[in-house]
């Protein structure tokens, strides 16, 4: 039997909006009920194995088939502009997808479907309706089934529906249910019903009488009596609202079932907009599409001295060119696990593949040395492949620039800059090697690799000048030359020198571990008194609530929840709860550092870890591969991992670390002159606050009400709400409102800043650092409250955070100078957001602490001093 797929579509998407939370793309384009839309139809697309499908739409301005009819449902209230502006979308994605688009004046979507379900239902062909409307189940019968989405806390089932399904669910016929709805009425819908009659009532009468018609027939003998004196009453209601209601199944729809067939969805144009729309997650379903690239380039392989010589020539003379490096993997143990194995020049429009030469490391310092303009991709992997860093000059990196001009995307790839900043189709690397290494197919003269890394070079150096002009009009030219340029340089330098573990103390940490592992899952056995699977939330949630009957549990379709902020709140009630925090806290620690940290420890020694400039969109650098920047410090057993790196004999760890910088920067930002004098006087600017808010002379602040303080300073960096604060100090909402107000009645700078930050944002709809960093905020024009409250957040916080991060940049920079200038032993070894970790000579460490401090208190001048803890030590834990 054949399979018809109709789907109703302002309903889904409609649905979709609602079901899945607010998207958008890189550049501020909604896209959540796109995606919703889209995840739905390839689910019910892939069980049905649909042979025919079709989208019905209603037009943006019907002329419906009854003129009462448009006033009722002209009254309906307006869709959001967020969902809005994805209908189009929706529209385009489908053409592409060479899926039918139905529309028919005078008629809705729901009048289109159900004339086509009911044309084309027969022994040969089953129906199926995708629609999040309840009205389409009158159409359900023996080869039409209704299949109506839900969404429970994110997680989406469609319920199907035939005949006896419908009868079984609503205890009517599909028939009947147009009766039901119309005597029941539809506030959502504008369909009017009888008053005093709601679904149940409705349900018993049409159960007795099967019909309006007949039901007013003996509307004498309805019961209950005021369902019998409202429709006495209301007699054209009920008949009008059923005309609303009725489905008209034989509208002038000249669609044939042969202009649905499903046809090749997963074309070029329907991934370029998946691309486009940033849909990552559905690309696997293109995997086998063959894409090709509007950019065409003309390429030769160098592989001679001679041809090498020749290009060098012409190089040497040249103004600018792309290049990039294709690396060879080695030993994964070895620290150096990849050395460089061809090299892609890309001249005007012709792309130059240099490879299998003895002396091709030569040839990258002779390029690298030459004056001319070089555009890059990504720098960082090409230095390290360096003698000498120094040496490479006029190097402008293009995925560095594309962060800056647009922080949100998540990716900066030569498919993304090609399509950004070139207006060309470029297909990326997966779509053209697949899994495989492009050094492997390389190797053979693969056309579809020789022609991705010669697009690499040609897209670096063909769009520099837009990204590098784009730049300028922004504003922010400096920072990129001056801040995120240099900072590639520095990160580099300290990727390559790495941080030093002690591999025989990561043993010795990893056992006393498990240890204390063991003996908690003992103890949570024992007092749980039976044996049970600590790490089942379904088990332990039977243990807790079913068995001990602690407060507090709330029982789902998985069972009861266990989420940490649910344990924690138990905490006072029963020993095995804090036992059970403890026992997550222990085997994440081991999992993630103990085990985790130890495959990453090279031949040398060392963790030659990833530093990132473009993953946040406040401008902090992030750490991967491993993580060296999330190592905790809170607990005991967390804190003591940082006693496992340990600097090389002879040499010591001098750490410095900002005290509360982006305190500082918020009262410099602010120019709020009591903030200000706080700082300027060396006060405790906690006790300070707490003086102030809470209206008590300094000397008598207590360590509670300075502890509250110092929530709330905090808390108003990050824009928080007085519900967010009272759950931070267990205090009322009420409360906590009080001290959010008092704090803004004392520093009242402070808070014209903020809503300042907010005011810019919405109407510029981004933010900038005090070094000029964008940050932009779509979220706070979103007409969904809870969206909106977290773009004035980020509005309030991204200035400060993103300041704090250029400060930090600009440190790190200072120092590295610093330390080279001054020919002391000593090295960067990690940047952890607000400290820097430096690995010195030990008898030079007093000194190195000193300038360090210094280099770092003088980094930026601000309306506030920059205050510098820095400390001596043999192991991280030890200079912390």
């Amino acid at each position: 039997m054949k399979k018809l797929v109709l789907i109703d579509g302002h309903s889904i998407l409609n649905r979709a909006f609602y079901g899945v939370p607010e998207l958008s793309n890189s550049q501020g384009l909604h896209t959540n009920a796109v995606y919703g839309f889209l995840n739905i139809m390839f689910k019910v697309l892939d069980e049905e194995a649909a042979d025919y499908i079709a989208v019905a739409f209603d037009l943006s301005a019907p002329t419906f088939r009854h003129k009462a009819y448009a006033e009722y449902k002209g009254t309906r209230k307006s869709m959001p502009d967020e969902l809005r502006e994805q209908v189009p979308l929706i529209k385009e994605v489908l053409s592409s997808m060479n899926i039918p688009i139905l529309t028919k004046e005078g008629y809705e979507a729901d009048d289109i479907i159900g004339t086509i379900a009911k044309r084309y239902q027969s022994d040969e062909v089953f129906v199926s309706v995708l629609s999040g409307d309840r009205d389409l189940l009158q159409l359900s019968d023996t080869h039409i089934k209704i299949r109506i989405p839900k969404t429970s806390k994110g997680v989406t089932t469609v319920h199907d529906y035939l005949p006896e399904d419908v009868m079984n669910e609503y205890g009517v016929t599909p028939k009947e249910f147009i009766d039901v709805k119309a005597l029941m009425g539809d506030t959502s819908d504008n369909v009017p019903g009888v008053p005093s009659i709601g679904e149940k009532t409705a349900t018993k009468i049409i159960q007795e009488y099967h019909s309006i018609e007949n039901a007013i027939e003996h509307v004498d003998k309805l019961k209950p009596p005021r369902a019998s004196k409202a429709l006495a009453e209301h007699i054209e209601d009920a008949k009008f609202s059923k005309m609303l209601v009725t489905i008209v199944t034989d509208a002038p729809i000249e669609t044939e079932i042969s202009d649905m067939v499903v046809g090749n969805l997963y074309t070029k144009e329907s991934l370029e907009w998946i691309n486009k729309l940033e849909f990552k997650s559905f690309l696997k379903r293109y995997e086998n599409v063959e894409t090709t690239s509007n950019i065409e380039i003309e390429t030769d392989i160098i592989n001679t001295g001679e041809n090498w010589e020749s290009l060098y020539k012409i190089l040497k003379k040249a103004r600018e060119f792309g290049i990039s490096v294709c690396l060879e993997e080695t030993a994964i143990k070895s620290y150096h696990t990849s050395e460089l194995y061809a090299i892609s020049i890309t001249l005007d429009n012709k792309s130059y593949i240099i490879k299998d030469l003895d002396n091709i490391a030569e040839i990258l310092e002779q390029i690298t040395a030459l004056d001319a303009k070089k555009y890059i991709l990504s720098l960082k992997p090409l230095l390290k492949l360096l003698k000498s860093m120094e040496n490479a000059k006029n190097f402008y990196d293009i995925s560095v620039a594309a962060y800056l001009i647009n922080p949100l995307k998540d990716s900066y790839f030569v498919e993304d800059i090609a399509g950004d900043y070139m207006g060309s189709a470029c297909s990326s690397k997966s779509e053209m090697i697949g899994k495989a290494k492009l050094n492997e197919v390389l190797r053979f003269n693969d056309e579809k690799a020789i022609n991705y890394f010669a697009m690499e070079s040609y897209v670096a150096v063909h769009s520099g000048e837009n990204i590098l002009k784009k730049l300028s009009e922004l504003g922010l030219d400096d920072l990129y030359k001056n801040i995120e340029m240099p900072l590639i340089y520095s990160l580099a330098k300290m990727e390559d020198t790495g941080v030093r573990v002690d591999e025989e103390r990561l043993k010795k940490y990893a056992n006393t571990l498990l240890e204390k592992i063991d003996k908690l899952e003992e103890s949570i056995i024992s007092k749980a008194g039976e044996s049970f699977n600590i790490n089942s939330p379904k088990q332990l949630g039977e243990i807790l609530f079913g068995k001990l009957k602690l407060s507090g549990g709330k029982k789902t379709k998985t069972g009861y929840s266990t989420a940490a902020d649910v344990l924690e709140k138990l905490a006072p009630e029963h020993e095995i709860i804090r036992d059970i925090l403890e026992y997550r806290q222990l085997t994440k620690l081991n999992s993630t550092y103990a085990t985790g940290l130890a495959g990453y420890i090279r031949e040398d020694g060392r963790i030659h870890g990833t530093f990132n400039q473009t993953i946040t969109a406040t401008g902090r650098i992030s750490s991967t591969e491993p993580n060296l920047q999330n190592i905790p410090v809170r607990t005991e057993m967390g804190s003591k991992i940082r006693d496992i790196f340990v600097p090389k004999p002879g040499y010591v760890f001098v750490d410095a670390d900002y005290s509360q910088i982006e305190l500082r920067v918020l009262a410099s930002l602010s120019g709020d002159e009591k903030l200000i004098e706080s700082y300027h006087s060396a006060a405790d600017i906690h006790a300070a606050t707490a003086s102030q808010v809470f209206h008590v002379p300094l000397e008598e602040v207590t360590p509670e009400l300075r502890r509250n303080a110092k929530a709330v300073n905090f808390g108003v960096v990050y824009g928080i709400s007085a519900f967010g604060l009272s759950e931070d100090l267990s205090i009322s909402r009420k409360e906590a409102l009080d001290y959010i107000n008092n704090y803004f009645k004392i520093y009242g700078g402070v808070k014209k800043f903020l809503d300042k930050q907010v005011a810019d944002a919405k109407e510029k709809g981004f933010v900038k650092t005090m070094f000029g960093r964008i940050r932009p905020i779509p979220e706070i024009k979103s007409s969904n409250f809870m969206t909106r409250s977290f773009g004035d957040r980020v509005a309030m916080n991204s200035p400060i955070q993103g300041s704090a991060a250029d400060i930090m940049k600009i440190s790190m920079l200072k120092v590295d100078e610093a330390l080279k200038e001054s020919g002391y032993d000593a090295n960067i070894v990690l940047q952890i957001h607000d400290e820097l970790l430096i690995e010195v000579k030990e008898d030079e460490a007093e000194k190195v602490s000193k300038l360090v401090e210094k280099t770092m208190k003088e980094a930026v001048s601000l309306k506030v001093p920059l205050e510098v803890d820095a400390h001596i030590g043999k192991t991280w834990l030890e200079a912390k």
